[in-house]
This record gives structure tokens, C-alpha cells and sequence, in this order.
């Protein structure tokens, strides 16, 4: 007995099914991992550390079940990087280029779940490795490089229980879900929107099961620790939010300029990929039933809008709609009249892909780079307010650090061995305080105070504040504290942001017990 289809396409598919993975398509998709994780290996030498880069290597010698702005997560990967591979710009670099690479092997997967052969997979796979978003993202430790593998992780689970049936599989999205909640609280908001795609659908049916709210109960078990540390130190992360909104930080976008950037950083070429991904899952029959996916994307991006319009929060949910128009644009370029279009447009996206990777990814020396923008009039968008040298501050910020921790090591050596012994050295903010405590060993420097972000909580280090280095402070702001306040340096590198340019001083005779004015120099923003 035979079973009949309309299905033009449907041979192919079971053929193309057949097949190993790793034989076919997969072995596509593998080939375009390994080009994003040589991209990142190779470009992850270049510079120097990205300002938070230095702040989660302090986080990684606190380990903790959370801080003033972030969970847990990323110092723990930070130790395990450090204990492991030591304290490189290349081995710092290591987990997220792995993690990028991941995501191209998870999106490709993705694709080939609901229901993409070969081309489909391929060029999935192929958006995630040129958008500008994720080279950027994946080029430095972050929480941003691992964010979008645990939401794309929950979409893959979700699909298996569609498609199985499997409701034990809820488990399973329970610690991918969790543990993206120790990664970065914005998972939530994911987790939010696929909840609300389920009740949007027929598959509001899952609601009523009992495995579902078992693996709800997994994910809660996971954030419980840092849940119950942001109520023990009162949510800080709630007040740092409202600080930086209280403060103008963020560059404000209008909802054109906000989708104009999406466009940007997911590539301009790759927008009919992700529109198509909506399409497929609110219009074409084989996306009707992973509808609640399509629902979780539009949830998400209004959230992420209307709560705190950053662009990059939105890029985490980005390649499931890329994997679900990859999967339709598949179907239609099948037709005789678009095949043509199917080998023209791979090559396009590739060199408008090539074209712009130098604007996120330092894949040229700093020199050759500003060149390379002026001849190209090329920049990538800002997201705050600083104002900026010569290089975009996702670059400039990864300058000038040894050499700032340099002056300070100058002044602070040539102080008696009997006031070094207690002198503290203040930094502004986790930058500075950071790249003193990574760089600051070798010059013989202790560990750096401040009032930024958990440096506060972590203290003054039993320092009275008789003997101070204070980094990047106005002269007239520090003479009514200290008995006597001398200038003993400048930091300055033509690369690095105007904000980092600032004098060294040298402050003797706090008036006040240290200890008792440390709340005065909280600083959560």
C-alpha cells in the first residue's frame, strides 16, 4: 500500500533523511562551524582584553551565586577558563568562539528539524557565521556568547516534543532553561515568550501536562541559589538597571532605528531569511505546528523593546527564525524558475558577509582597520553615549589596560616599601580595578578597590586610607578628602575611548575612617 502526497519536495526529504547526519548535510554545517571557530581563534589574538573581559576575570577569583550585574555563570566559566588554560588573551577567548561555533552546529540542527534538507541547513547555519551580531557577540568572554545556545537549546527541545510527543523532554528544557537564567536573567523573557506561544496555539494542550511543570520546577531549582542571593543583598540588579536608565547610558532608539540596526547586525542580505522564518511558522503548513516558536520570537522582541531597547538582547532569538527561513526559502527556490537564485544568493551573503566582518571582529591589525572604515565609510552602531576616538568602542575598549596598569605599578613602586604595604589603589570603575588586579601581579601591584559594580561588595580590603592611588578623579574633588593629593601620572593610548584618558594621583591622609565612607563611593551604573 502506498501513501500519496502532495509533498513536490517530500522524495527528496525522505532521501535526504536516510542519510547520516555527518555524511550530508551535516557535514555542511560542521565545515561552516569550523570556519567560525578559525575566524574567532584568529581574531581572539589580536587587541587586547575587552574592558568586561577584566571584570569577569576579578568575578572568576570571587566565585559567588551572583553579583550586582550578572549571574552566576560566567565567573564560573571564566575560573574553569583560568584553571584550566591559564589567564591568555587566547585562552580567555577559547569557550566563546567554541560557543559560537556551537551555535552554527545548533541552528543547522534546528533546520533540520523542521524539515530542511541539505541547502536548508546549510544556509541557516551560514546567517548565524556572517551576521555581524554574532561575530561580535562570540569574539569575547561574555554572558552574550552563551545566551543564545540555552534559548536555541529550549527551541530544539521544544520541537522534539512536538514532533515526538516525548513530554519527558520537558526535563531536559527545564535545565537548559535554568541554566540560561544562571547565564543571564533575559532568558526569562524567552521563557516568558515560548509560555505564551503555548497558549497560543493548539499546543496549550502541554500546559495541562505534568512533565511540563516538573521541568518548570528543574528551572527554578537551577536560579534558586542566585534567586535567593539577589534577595539577600536586595535584587542590585534591579537598582543598577534604574540607575542606568536614571543615567542616559544606553542610546535611545526610536522603533525605526532599533529594527534598523536588527537589520544591520543580522546582516542586510540575511533579511529575507529571518522574515521568512516568520512566515514559516505563522503561514506555511509545515511550521503550523511549531507555531508557538513564532509567537516566543514576536513576544520577545516586544518585550525586549519596550523594557530596555539594547539591540543586542534580541540577537539570542534570531537563528530559529533564520533555521525556519532557511527551511521556506529551501521549498521555494525547489521551483525550476528560483533555482537560479538559490546559487546567486550564497555568494552574495558571503561577500556582503566578508565586507563587513572587519567592522565586528578584529580580524585586522588596529592600523589597517581604520583605513579599512574611512575607505569603506563602514562603523558599527554604538550603544552608549561616550564619546569616541578614532576606533568603535567595542574595539577602543580593548585598549590601553596593561599600559594604564603600567603607570600606576610606576607610582606605586616608587613609594617606601613601608607605605606600599598600605596603599590602596582605587579604580573607578571594574575596568581599571580589573586590569590592575589581572596585570597588576607581574608589576608586584595588590589587588585593586572600588566602588563599581561587586567590587563594592568585595570592600575596602581592610585598607584605612592613609595611603591611596587614586585612578581617573578630578584634583579639586579629592583635596577636601585627603591632607595632600599629587599628581604621579597620565593614562592615555590613541586607540582606547577619551574616557579612559585621565590623570594618577597619589592621596595621603584620609580624613575620614575608610571603612565608614565606603557606602559614599557605591557606584551601580
Amino acid at each position: 500500500m502506498s501513501v500519496q502526497t502532495t509533498d513536490p519536495n517530500a522524495a527528496a526529504r525522505l532521501e535526504d533523511s536516510r542519510k547520516p547526519w555527518l555524511l550530508g548535510a551535516g557535514a555542511v554545517v560542521a565545515l561552516i562551524a569550523i570556519v567560525k571557530l578559525a575566524v574567532h581563534l584568529y581574531a581572539g589574538r589580536r587587541y587586547g582584553f575587552f574592558v568586561d573581559e577584566l571584570y569577569y576575570m576579578a568575578c572568576a577569583q570571587h566565585l559567588d551565586w551572583g553579583y550586582v550585574d550578572q549571574p552566576p555563570l560566567i565567573a564560573l566559566i571564566a575560573w574553569i577558563g583560568r584553571s584550566a588554560l591559564g589567564d591568555s588573551l587566547a585562552a580567555t577567548r577559547l569557550f566563546p568562539a567554541v560557543a559560537g561555533a556551537s551555535l552554527v552546529l545548533l541552528t543547522g540542527l534546528i533546520a533540520r528539524e523542521l524539515g530542511g534538507r541539505r541547502f536548508a541547513q546549510g544556509l541557516a547555519a551560514l546567517t548565524v557565521l556572517l551576521a555581524p551580531a554574532f561575530l561580535a557577540m562570540d569574539h569575547f568572554l561574555s554572558m552574550n556568547a552563551f545566551e543564545p545556545l540555552f534559548w536555541m537549546g529550549c527551541a530544539l527541545v521544544l520541537i522534539r516534543i512536538v514532533k515526538t510527543g516525548n513530554q519527558k523532554l520537558w526535563l531536559w528544557f527545564g535545565v537548559l532553561a535554568g541554566l540560561g537564567l544562571e547565564n543571564k536573567h533575559s532568558t526569562l523573557m524567552f521563557g516568558f515568550g515560548i509560555v505564551v506561544g503555548l497558549m497560543l496555539t493548539p499546543q496549550r494542550r502541554f500546559l495541562r501536562n505534568p512533565w511540563m511543570w516538573a521541568g518548570g520546577g528543574v528551572a527554578l531549582l537551577i536560579f534558586l541559589p542566585n534567586l535567593l542571593w539577589n534577595i539577600q543583598h536586595h535584587f542590585p540588579f534591579l537598582e543598577l538597571q534604574a540607575n542606568i536608565r536614571r543615567d542616559g547610558r544606553n542610546v535611545t532608539l526610536s522603533v525605526g532605528a532599533f529594527w534598523l540596526q536588527e537589520f544591520l547586525a543580522l546582516l542586510p542580505l540575511s533579511l529575507p531569511v529571518w522574515l521568512g522564518g516568520l512566515w514559516f511558522f505563522f503561514f506555511r503548513s509545515e511550521g503550523k505546528p511549531f507555531r508557538a516558536l513564532g509567537w516566543a520570537w514576536l513576544v520577545t522582541a516586544s518585550l525586549i523593546f519596550g523594557l530596555n531597547p539594547r539591540v543586542y538582547y534580541l540577537f539570542p532569538a534570531f537563528p530559529v527564525l533564520l533555521a525556519g527561513g532557511a527551511v521556506a526559502w529551501e521549498s521555494w527556490l525547489d521551483e525550476p524558475r528560483g533555482r537560479w537564485l538559490k546559487w546567486t544568493y550564497v555568494p552574495l551573503i558571503i561577500t556582503m558577509g566578508v565586507v563587513l566582518a572587519p567592522m565586528m571582529v578584529p580580524v585586522l591589525p588596529a592600523e589597517a582597520y581604520i583605513r579599512y572604515s574611512e575607505a569603506t565609510h563602514l562603523a558599527p552602531p554604538g550603544i552608549e553615549t561616550h564619546k569616541l576616538g578614532p576606533m568603535p568602542q567595542l574595539y577602543a575598549d580593548q585598549f590601553g589596560w596593561e599600559e594604564m596598569t603600567a603607570v600606576v605599578a610606576h607610582a606605586y613602586n616608587s613609594l617606601p616599601p613601608d607605605i606600599r604595604a598600605k596603599t590602596a589603589i582605587f579604580g573607578q570603575n571594574y575596568g581599571q580595578a580589573g586590569a590592575v588586579d589581572l596585570f597588576g601581579p607581574k608589576y608586584g601591584l595588590p589587588k585593586a578597590i572600588s566602588g563599581h559594580q561587586n567590587y563594592f561588595l568585595w570592600g575596602p580590603h581592610g585598607y584605612t586610607g592613609e595611603s591611596v592611588i587614586v585612578m581617573d578623579e578630578r584634583q579639586e574633588n579629592l583635596e577636601p578628602l585627603f591632607a595632600e593629593v599629587r599628581k604621579v601620572g597620565h593614562v592615555e593610548h590613541p586607540y582606547s575611548m577619551p574616557y579612559e584618558h585621565f590623570d594618577i594621583f597619589y592621596c595621603r591622609g584620609f580624613k575620614y575612617s575608610l571603612a565608614d565612607y565606603w557606602p559614599k563611593v557605591k557606584n551601580w551604573r
